[in-house]
């Protein structure tokens, strides 16, 4: 593994393929501006200034459900007469209908290393390799990161070879601040082109330090990218004043959006369960597509509701998608 001398406040890098990857938003900004230009804003000015470009998406929307009891156990055997799906409250038809979804999987497993984690990151690695030698299949993908005042890809690409992913998690090593919504950014980008299922699955305690992308580009990176986002938030053991509330309400909200789910973990047994919960329900999910209908509002932000119904226990099933699709999509 390679480790870069440059660090993430003057720019965002990411290994991929063994090569130094910058995300670009800040290299191109004249001296006197102190902070990054929102992906996907479209500001005019200077030749300074980075610039953006948005492309109209009218292609088939994907939207994977999780459809959980009351007990939060995930539910299987539903057919495509048991959903019903609207965007911004009008009901679309289901094109496509697949359940327990065989699409291959690209998950990135994201690996919180700042000196905040430090005690923690020898269990984490643990947990980490059993949860990858039980949900990959030959046709599923995996990518290690770690994240720290740098993020960077100890698997130098997405592979099913567990041998390749152990030797990853094995050579992470602990770093000083977190760029938490630098690594969800650069993650989401390289998810962006995969295809099949995506997945980002974060450990960390929340909080962040020193990122240069913001939370609100980071939920729309990963909005974009298509991905379900698990984050597994580590609980310091010391004391409860270590915490870092703001980050993980950020992470729960993050998971929310876009149909993925958070975990609290205080131990490597809940550690193992967590990874077990995602792993589930990565088996028992349902993917419904549909061409949008045509739309009185020129809203950038289409927001999806999905709805079980048709069976005696629909009121007591919820389902859990993202919350939506921007129509206009960013290209960095």
């Amino acid at each position: 593994m390679r480790k870069l001398a440059t660090s993430l406040p003057a720019v965002g890098l990411l290994i991929l393929g063994g090569s130094l990857w910058g995300c670009g938003l800040w290299a191109q900004q004249s001296p006197a501006s102190q902070s990054p230009a929102h992906p996907g804003s479209g500001q005019s000015g200077s030749q300074s200034e980075p610039t953006t470009t948005l492309k109209v998406d009218v292609n088939l929307v994907n939207v994977f459900v999780t459809v959980t009891d009351t007990h939060g156990a995930p539910v299987g055997g539903l057919t495509k007469e048991n959903f019903v799906l609207e965007e911004d409250g009008r009901e679309q038809k289901i094109a496509v209908f697949d359940k327990e979804s065989a699409l291959p999987l690209s998950i990135a497993l994201a690996i919180d290393t700042s000196l905040s984690t430090r005690h923690d990151l020898p269990l984490e690695q643990a947990a980490a390799k059993r949860f990858a030698h039980a949900i990959l299949r030959p046709v599923d993908a995996l990518s290690v990161y770690a994240f720290s005042e740098i993020v960077y890809e100890a698997t130098r690409g997405f592979t099913p070879d567990v041998k390749r992913i152990d030797d990853g998690i094995d050579h992470i090593r602990v770093g000083a601040a977190t760029a938490l919504y630098d690594a969800i950014y650069l993650v989401s980008r390289a998810l962006d082109k995969r295809k099949g299922r995506k997945v980002i699955v974060l450990i960390t305690d929340g909080g962040d330090t020193i990122s240069r992308i913001d939370y609100k580009a980071a939920v729309r990176s990963a909005e974009e990218a298509e991905a379900l986002v698990y984050s597994i938030i580590i609980v310091p053991i010391e004391n409860s004043a270590g915490r870092e509330t703001g980050g993980e309400h950020a992470l729960i909200q993050l998971s929310e959006d876009t149909g993925g789910k958070y975990h609290y973990a205080t131990s490597t047994a809940q550690l193992d369960d967590a990874f077990h919960k995602i792993s589930d329900e990565l088996r028992t999910q349902y993917l419904l597509a549909y061409y949008p209908s045509q739309h009185a509002s020129f809203s950038e932000f289409r927001r999806i509701d999905v709805k079980v119904a048709g069976t005696p226990d629909a009121a007591a099933y919820h389902a859990r998608h993202r919350a939506g699709y921007y129509s206009v999509k960013s290209e960095f």
